[in-house]
């Protein structure tokens, strides 16, 4: 007996060694700067990192630690985000502007420093602050740890797909017309596909993504939408693909021939490439309008996928077929997609879901007005959860002000609930109770305590206008336990919970004139904001910040911040 204990303390003695062995300090610098480029027929001055669009891929494997020293050489204030990790105790480093820190001042730097641990997938990461986020982006692909393999075939080939959007105009000076009048700012001029528009755009004939496939191969397409404000629907003509995570997160395997994906959002896809040597296919993509009613850029961006000779590498195009994209407005597509979605049960970092709930929010979001009694255009155009419509603090982060006890930057009181209960999917309320579309500008915060279990219902409103809204939730996944169409009624969609294997991620597209039902677990103590991640909307107001409360023991506690933490 006494063999056999000593036998299990050298294995779980030499599994820590090598877990410790197999992680690594993965370094970068991100010198961020103003560079001219052209595109559409036009040179534009636009902020990117390294001098590249999209910017540099950060490739780590789980358990690695992770430092980005980040050199602001650019005219504009800058924070860096890093969309769908979880920052366990190192929420100084989760990055947006005033909630977790204060932006990195032109000529200043911030070294961002976290560990990956418990995710696997595709992420990205992009500016928190202002529009800046329309140039500065980048993938963060997250491969096994070391002796780990895909819970799928591995492929011979990882290819990055880094959806965007592209404006012929200063994208800061864009969005401060924006605020200052309250109208939303123009639409952009051109989607692209890692950084090329494609060419059904003006001047872009050469400036369209390519990829060379081999047949008989297979592809893992990493497809992220880092589009500002407009979902997409994504096909390649003659091919279908294997949807095997979102988010982060390994899914069921799912086989479709489009994928639709909303800003925030990432898609791992496999590709089986299928198709006879010389062949060519366009992959393409293009708006899914969810609001008819609202102008959108319906243009299309597309890439090529070659197929060549192994051996060779020549391409030898003749005809590029081209695939058919959905309707804009094709909500039973997008729905479809959206909902059929599944976790992977007992795949690696599955997480299965909490059956004891201690907090029940719903929370309605959209457009409404703000009511202004000065001489500046009224009224403007603001968006609300639950009416109050979010302020960002300008003195303090808000992270800041909870770790030193500083009061007056943020108020403690979101409200579980929306302060009035009406149709909220009825567009003609407003007709009989004008009221409704005017919200409180606040800047508030629901604490929770940690390790509080909460069920939050998203509840889309169409006072203005219904539209799909991708709800991001920064420092947690959360599970999707159901979706519909229409006002949520608890007694009638209870019996609709998925609780044995749904989505698990970090960002939500809430179905438009709809409701999603999510849970979370509050285990990572910190300030952490929920916002809409269509870039129009959240600085209109369409976000709040949960805090979540220090745990029993210094693991489970908010750490001091970094020393070199950038200053108001």
């Amino acid at each position: 007996m006494d063999g056999v204990k000593v036998s299990l303390a050298c294995a779980l003695l030499l599994f820590a060694v090598s877990s410790i062995a197999s992680a690594a300090i993965v370094e970068h610098t991100f010198n961020v700067q103003n560079l001219t480029m052209s595109r559409l027929c036009k040179r534009q001055v636009i902020t990117v990192v390294n001098g590249s669009l999209p910017g540099p891929t950060v490739r780590v494997r789980e358990g690695d630690s992770l430092i980005i020293h980040v050199i602001n050489n650019s005219p504009h204030n800058i924070t860096i985000h890093w969309h769908g990790l979880f920052h366990k105790l190192t929420v100084w480093a989760d990055g947006p502007s005033m909630i977790t820190q204060c932006p990195i001042q032109p000529g200043h730097r911030y070294a961002y420093r976290f560990d990956i641990t418990d995710q696997e997938g595709t992420l990205w990461w992009h500016a928190h602050s202002s529009f800046l986020r329309a140039t500065v982006y980048g993938a963060l692909i997250i491969r096994p740890r070391s002796g780990h393999s895909y819970p799928f075939p591995k492929p011979h080939k990882e290819v990055p797909i880094l959806f965007g959007e592209w404006w012929n105009t200063d994208v800061v000076a864009l969005e401060e017309a924006a605020i200052a009048t309250g109208i939303p700012p123009n639409n952009s001029d051109a989607y692209t596909i890692n950084g090329l528009p494609g060419n059904m755009y003006p001047c872009s004939k050469d400036r369209m993504f390519n990829l060379d496939v081999v047949k008989g191969k297979l592809y893992l397409l990493r497809i992220i939408n880092a589009a500002m404000n407009i979902p997409l629907f994504f096909k390649i003509a003659n091919h279908k693909m294997t949807v095997v995570a979102a988010d982060a997160v390994y899914t069921n395997p799912y086989v479709t021939d489009v994928i639709t994906i909303a800003p925030g959002q990432t898609v791992d896809a496999l590709l089986y490439a299928d198709q006879s040597i010389g062949s060519s296919y366009y992959m393409a993509a293009h708006p899914y309008a969810s609001a008819p009613i609202v102008p959108f850029p319906n243009t299309t961006t597309r890439g090529v996928i070659h197929y060549i000779n192994g051996a060779s590498k020549a391409r030898k195009t003749k005809r590029v077929l081209m695939p058919t994209l959905p309707s804009f407005f094709d909500t039973p597509t997008a729905h479809k997609f959206y909902s059929n979605l599944t976790s992977l049960v007992g795949g690696p970092h599955w997480v299965p879901v909490p059956r004891h709930v201690d907090e029940e929010m719903l929370v309605t979001i959209g457009l409404g007005l703000e009511a202004c009694s000065d001489n500046t255009t009224c009224p403007k155009f603001s968006a609300s959860m639950n009416n109050h419509s979010f302020v960002l603090p300008k003195k303090l982060s808000i992270l800041e002000a909870v770790y030193n006890g500083v009061e007056g930057v943020f108020t403690p009181d979101f409200p579980n609930q929306p302060p009035v209960k009406f149709d909220y999917t009825d567009p003609n309320i407003t007709q009989t109770n004008p009221g409704l579309l005017f919200v409180q500008k606040t800047t508030s915060a629901k604490i929770l305590k940690f390790n509080t279990t909460v069920d939050l219902v998203f509840q889309n409103h169409a006072l203005i206008a219904a539209e799909n809204h991708p709800m991001h939730l920064h420092g947690f996944n959360f599970h999707v336990l159901a979706q519909g169409f229409g006002n949520y009624e608890p007694n009638r969609d209870r019996s609709k919970y998925n609780l044995v294997d749904p989505q698990f991620r970090n960002t939500l597209a809430v179905p438009v004139g709809g409701w999603a039902v999510t849970r979370f677990t509050a285990d990572n103590p910190g300030v952490w904001i929920m916002h809409c991640h269509i870039d129009v909307h959240l600085p209109f107001g369409l976000g709040m910040v949960f805090v979540v409360e220090n745990g029993p023991t210094k693991s489970t506690s908010l750490p001091p911040p970094p020393a070199d933490l950038p200053k108001c």
